[in-house]
């Protein structure tokens, strides 16, 4: 079957693609030894899209089921290269080792490789994360903080011979914040920089930097970082993509998997209650009140958007949606997510879902890295600039341009995502419709 669209034009993959990583945790460490060991051929990228999805082209009878890797340009696994800041000085084989995500005998191998990754001062202020206290950290003011950052990434842009960059928040939850005049233009931000206003967080000053050099930022955390008028203007402005927010990794997953279902069965929801512990240095962060607030809020979210209460209001219109998080030092990195859903069905009749996921969080974090690298690259050589929302699929609080609502059904996202890269390169959309075989 002949595509009736002219593919896009798509500048090549040609060279090293540097990934720039904001901190160097559990969850860096875990994306860069997997892909290092991807790459000496002891794993399988198992949880990527990019490496192991498949994709749909034409009718079924075609049989045409490419992996997206051959189908779309995308940069190779060996031409990946790393760069990261840090609060702490430890090297990435350090940290990874004190994340203790990694079994030392999956670690050992990798040693060589991941201590050559040393961390760059980080920007980072205790008014945004309380609970962290490195002494890796830069000094100055949030502009001179912009212009070392900027500096730093010239430096490894050119140390490591990269050909384009990409950068991803990997690094922890700031406290809770609002869009304030210092956010809704680029002039007013810049000034703000240059006057060390308070409103401006960390996370925004590394998305600035980044965006003024033209490079993509995906946002990995659920702080107010790309998603102000201004760093919008700016990504515009210099024809960068970005995405975010937030990484959808274990109970939030497992809710844009359950409410679909539920929508889709017109089965009503009375309550949903979850709770979580966890003990890496995500679960200390969020023990701050203040850090728990951003979290809660892109948690939170998930549920209207996917139910639609004030559509179907006999069915979710009088919905109990509570979220815990508990910092519990000895579960780790390996986070329990408990979730008690009351449901009922026909003639009102209650019924009750239990979910115990005892998940890893960076495990499922680190293939979102990846393809998030990979995709936000794509769309920058596609010439793609500002919101990406086809990337949706990757995220807890998926960014959308002003006056839509974000759609968190994970299914529709993924229609999404892949009705996107058959877009970039002529394939016909594919809406399941069928009625060809019947008429």
């Amino acid at each position: 079957m002949t595509a009736h669209n002219k593919p896009l034009s798509i500048a090549p993959a040609e060279g090293k693609l540097g990934i720039f990583l904001v901190g160097l945790g559990a969850v860096s460490t875990t994306f860069i030894a997997g892909v290092e060991a991807i790459r000496q051929g002891k794993a399988k990228p198992i949880g990527s899209f990019t490496q192991m999805g498949t994709i749909r082209l034409g009718k079924r009878t075609e049989h045409r089921n490419p992996l997206v890797k051959d189908f779309i340009p995308l940069a190779n696994l060996k031409d990946l290269t790393f760069a990261a800041w840090d609060v702490f000085p430890d090297n990435a084989y350090e940290a990874a080792k004190k994340a203790g995500v990694l079994t030392p005998q999956d670690l050992e191998p990798l040693k060589d490789a991941l201590s050559l990754i040393k961390p760059m001062k980080a920007a980072f202020s205790q008014d945004w994360v309380s609970k962290l206290n490195g002494t890796n950290i830069k000094t100055g003011t949030k502009r001179e903080w912009a212009n070392q950052l900027i500096a730093d990434i010239r430096r490894e842009q050119d140390t490591q011979k990269m050909n384009r960059s990409v950068m991803v928040w990997c690094a922890s939850t700031e406290a809770f914040a609002k869009t304030g005049p210092v956010h809704q233009t680029l002039t007013a931000f810049e000034k703000g920089l240059d006057e060390n206003h308070p409103d401006i967080a960390p996370s925004q000053i590394y998305a600035y930097a980044a965006l003024s050099l033209g490079i993509p930022f995906a946002n990995g955390a659920p702080n107010l970082t790309v998603d102000t008028p201004a760093l919008l203007e700016l990504a515009e402005k210099n024809g960068a993509p970005v995405s975010g927010k937030d990484f959808k990794t274990g109970q939030t997953l497992m809710k844009t998997i359950l409410a679909p279902g539920f929508s889709s069965r017109l089965l009503g929801v009375r309550g949903w209650y979850s709770t979580n512990i966890l003990g890496n240095r995500d679960g200390e962060v969020l023990d701050d009140p203040a850090n728990f607030k951003t979290k809660e809020e892109s948690k939170l979210s998930v549920l209207d958007s996917i139910l639609q209460p004030e559509l179907h209001p006999d069915l979710y219109g009088n919905l109990d949606h509570i979220v815990r998080i508990n910092y519990y030092p000895p579960r780790g990195d390996n986070k329990e997510g408990w979730d008690n859903i009351d449901i009922f069905g026909w003639m009102g009749y209650p019924m009750q879902i239990k979910v115990n996921f005892l998940c890893r969080d960076s495990i499922l974090a680190a293939p979102l890295v990846l393809d998030l690298a990979l995709f936000s690259d794509l769309a920058k050589r596609a010439k793609f600039k500002g919101i990406q929302e086809w990337l949706s699929f990757y995220y807890k609080s998926p960014q959308v341009a002003q006056g839509l609502y974000p759609e968190h059904n994970l299914f529709t996202q993924e229609m999404k995502l892949k009705n996107t890269l058959r877009y970039m390169m002529g394939e016909d959309q594919i809406t399941h419709l069928g009625r060809e075989y019947y008429e």
